[in-house]
């Protein structure tokens, strides 16, 4: 026995489709843009992040020739882990946000 195409819902798939593709290339540009800035427990180092995790920036915002360098490193190494953290956190709000009215089709 065949079985009858239901075309507004394949209609409705088609156009939700379309509509999940226009949000994902909306959160792939926001991912690339959106920054992030975190600085170091110790406030020595800050670092800018993109969501995508990719670092567009790092500052010293004190003197260094006092420091040992292991210190300096402690303090770059606490920033860039406290930047992979807000990059994973910014991109997992954008995609809440990108797609937060987005429901799955009724009857999936």
């Amino acid at each position: 026995m065949p079985r009858e195409i239901d075309e507004a819902w394949i209609e409705e798939a088609v156009r939700r489709y379309r509509r999940i593709e226009s949000l994902q290339a909306e959160f792939d540009q926001a991912v690339d843009t959106v920054e992030v800035t975190v600085r170091s427990p110790d406030g020595l180092v800050e670092v800018v992040v993109t969501a995508n995790g990719r670092i567009t920036d790092v500052r010293f915002l004190g003197p260094l020739h006092h420091r040992h360098p292991r210190e300096v490193a402690n303090s770059v190494r606490a920033a860039v882990t406290a930047a992979a953290d807000a990059a994973l956190w910014a991109r997992e709000k954008l995609h809440n946000e990108t797609f937060a009215a987005y429901r799955p089709l009724a009857g999936a």
